[in-house]
Order: C-alpha cells, then structure tokens, then sequence
C-alpha cells in the first residue's frame, strides 16, 4: 500500500478528546493552540444538538480552550445544511433545543406543526409526550423523518440519559418510519465538515474516542484515523470490531507533535 500524503486539516471529536464531564483533557489545550498557530483547517465535531457553535464556542473559551466559532461543527448544523441541500425553503416540525432550531432559522426554514415537509428529532433534556405524540402523527400523515444523531445515550453527572437514537427508535416503533440519521457514524457529517473548511479526506485525519462513530465516520469518509483512549473505547473493545483505527494513543496529548 502507498504511503498516505501528509496530514493538513484534523477533525476532532469534542467529548472525551479535549475534554471529559466539563474539564479539558490534559493536552487538549496545546493541541487546539498548535492548530491555530499552525494555520491548518480544522473542526470541532460533536453529535450533540442542544448547543449553538456560539454556545459551544464560549463553554470551550471558559475552560482555556479558544476554538473559533467557524471551526465548530455539530450534527444540528449538518442537518441543516442536509435539508438546505435537500430542499431548500422547508418547512419541520422540530423537537430539540436552540442549537437545532438555531440552524434551521439560519437557512430559511419555518417552524411549524402544520403539514411539514419533515419531522426532525434532536436532543434535548425535556422529551414531552404531548411533542412525541404530535410528531408521530405527523409522520403517520407523511412528514419525513430526521434525526440529529444517532446515540442511544448521553452522559450527564447521574449517570447514562436517553438520548436521540433511544427516542427515535420509539417513534418508529410507533409510525414504522425508520428516521434518516445526518450525525456520525454517517459519513455525510464528515464530508459536509471537511467541505465547510475546504478540506480533502485523502489529507485529512478524525480523532475521536469512539470505535462505533468517530472511528467509523472518519473510515467512511476515507480520512485516517485515531482512537484517544481518554473517553468511551477502552483497549480491550478495540478487537471487537471489525474495523480499526489508523493508531490507537492513550490521549490528544500524543498527537500534539504530528500538527
């Protein structure tokens, strides 16, 4: 096999890789220093749709970390530039917080639970039943459905919560709609962030802490790959998958040098 060309633009997951339960992950600030310094493209990725790159931008500011606004990439804003691709001037009916409906608004969509073209279902940390109930129906009626993501879980200080993948499978429970999942492991993510900083996956790399997303997303994509072992894989998962990483390194504290 050739050798891979250079690596000149990096995807970073954002939990578990810079940082952990609100602390940044020792390492994670001279990573995100040399890549500013550097002048290569790169992302912040996270499948968490609450949060506006604003919002992201100023909780990561808060713990010594500056990463730009524009180099924040979430699945609320793959999903909406998806539809702006997709059909441009839509209409959903959304249930999720301001980081999706934030980007929905940004592209010109309209709010509504009248006869929208999509349903689409992101986090949030107040699930009614009354929203649950309506956007079944509307799928029944023949909304498309759309998910943020595709995690079953999220983390929190109490433990494991229900998250985006765990409510969409209720509802195609309910309809026997199966949603279409924008955020990683789907490769669109990817492509559509690395094409956001005019980037090529042949020179680019994915960091994460995942097998089943990050890992994959990056593999998908045809980007190289490492797995930090500072979040949710540990190192006895990795052979479980039929997949690997490029490299496997205890934490973004490794890879520093290679920027």
């Amino acid at each position: 096999m050739a050798d891979r060309k250079p690596i000149e633009s990096w995807l970073t997951d954002m939990d578990g890789v810079l940082i952990h339960e609100g602390v940044p992950i020792p390492g994670a600030d001279a990573f995100v220093k040399k890549l500013r310094e550097s002048g290569r493209p790169f992302l912040v990725l996270t499948n968490n749709s609450i949060y506006t790159a604003r919002d992201l931008h100023a909780r990561l500011n808060r713990m010594g970390l500056e990463v730009p606004v524009e180099n924040i990439w979430t699945s609320a804003l793959a999903t909406a530039q998806f539809l702006s691709d997709q059909r441009p001037g839509g209409s959903a009916y959304v249930i999720g917080e301001a980081g999706l409906t934030t980007a929905l608004h940004d592209i010109g969509y309209i709010l509504t639970d009248h006869d929208p073209d999509f349903v689409i279902l992101g986090e949030t940390r107040t699930y009614s039943f009354e929203a649950l109930t309506r956007a079944v129906r509307l799928i029944n009626d023949g909304a498309r459905f759309i998910a943020t993501n595709p995690d079953n879980v999220g983390p929190s200080t109490e433990g494991d919560l229900p998250a985006t993948g765990s409510v969409a499978a209720l509802i195609t429970a309910a309809t026997r709609k199966k949603p279409y999942f924008v955020g990683k492991p789907n490769p669109l993510m990817m492509r559509a962030g690395l094409n956001a900083i005019g980037a090529h996956s042949e020179t680019s790399a994915m960091i994460g802490d995942r097998m089943d997303t990050d890992v994959l997303a990056g593999l998908e994509a045809g980007m190289r790959t490492f797995l930090v072992l500072s979040g949710v894989t540990q190192p006895d998962d990795v052979d479980r998958y039929p997949f690997r990483p490029s490299q496997v390194v205890d934490s973004i504290a490794d890879l520093v040098d290679l920027v």
